[in-house]
């Protein structure tokens, strides 16, 4: 497709008229003010196949707030493609408007024709600052007649590879805990070798309390074993990692002297319990004067933090 060079700014980013329409793809936006009027930050378009992959244009019609743009037009491609995440695809583009006074389209592309690769930790590339707000809604522009315009997109895939293992972290911030109460009664009637608690919430996973009242492991026999545990870890992608931060309490029920264990673990599906195996003795647990059992009844108490979430990319 020929094209007349317009310029070429700093950033590598070029600029050119041509009368030919894109390739691979078009959007025609009526009414464009209303995005505007209606505080629409972010338009994404259908899909649309180039080179053997789904893609989609994304357009902020006043600037991509997220990279503190404003007074211009932000325009991007983006892979829409979710299959083969582990394969990264290469592809020049190119972004287009048409201008309607003279029949043409501007073209906005890198101005070496630099190939850019999707997926992984990017599936999106473009141009923050695609159009100047004042230059689209000129009218002797005509980027924007009767309150309408039309882009497009060309895509040339160039290659495709497999890539590495990659994951990303993410922090919550301000996370809050949660409180579970679990009250057991006829404790001297237990003798099962694991008992659960009721499921309950912390972030976005179920979780229980899991006892062994004859022990468990190197507490076998001399202590009762306590843990926090994810309640069904098969929920869990393999390859992510959940940081918790545990507190797993006997209650005094007498005198408030609490048994208190408190860790950060990270949870995942081939580690789905953290814990005791030696978290109280049976003396101490008997002992009436100490509260942990009264009336044949103990309660356990666990407040649980989701800090973090580790998922592949």
């Amino acid at each position: 497709m020929a094209s007349n060079p317009v310029s070429t700014n700093q950033d590598g980013v070029a600029r050119s008229i041509s009368d030919a329409p894109p390739t691979h793809y078009a959007v025609k936006i009526q009414l464009f003010s209303l995005l505007l009027k209606n505080s629409v930050e972010k338009y994404e378009s259908g899909d649309f196949e180039a080179g053997g992959y789904k893609w989609k244009l994304v357009l902020y019609p006043s600037g991509n707030k997220c990279r503190n743009v404003k007074d211009y037009i932000s325009l991007y491609l983006a892979i829409a493609d979710t299959d083969s995440r582990s394969s990264e695809v290469c592809a020049s583009f190119k972004l287009f408007l048409l201008d309607q006074n003279q029949d043409n389209y501007l073209i906005v592309h890198d101005a070496a024709g630099k190939e850019r690769r999707f997926r992984g930790l990017r599936n999106q590339w473009g141009f923050d600052q695609f159009l100047p707000l004042g230059t689209f809604n000129d009218v002797a522009s005509g980027y924007l007649v009767d309150d309408t315009c039309v882009f497009g997109a060309e895509v040339y895939v160039t290659k495709e590879m497999s890539t590495g293992k990659a994951e990303s972290l993410s922090m919550i911030k301000d996370a809050s805990s949660s409180k579970h109460i679990w009250r057991i009664e006829n404790f001297s009637k237990m003798d099962l070798e694991c008992y659960d608690s009721q499921t309950f919430f912390s972030g976005d996973n179920k979780w229980k309390i899991q006892m062994y009242p004859k022990g468990r492991r190197h507490g076998l026999g001399s202590h009762i074993s306590l843990y926090l545990a994810l309640a069904d870890p098969t929920a869990i992608p393999t390859s992510s990692k959940i940081l918790v931060e545990f507190t797993l309490r006997m209650v005094d029920q007498m005198q408030g002297r609490h048994i208190s264990g408190k860790v950060s673990y990270w949870f995942s599906r081939s580690s789905p319990e953290n814990g005791w195996a030696k978290y109280v003795t049976f003396g101490y647990f008997n002992l009436p004067s100490n509260g942990c059992l009264v009336k044949d009844v103990c309660v356990v108490e666990a407040e649980v933090t989701v800090l973090g979430v580790t998922n592949a990319i």
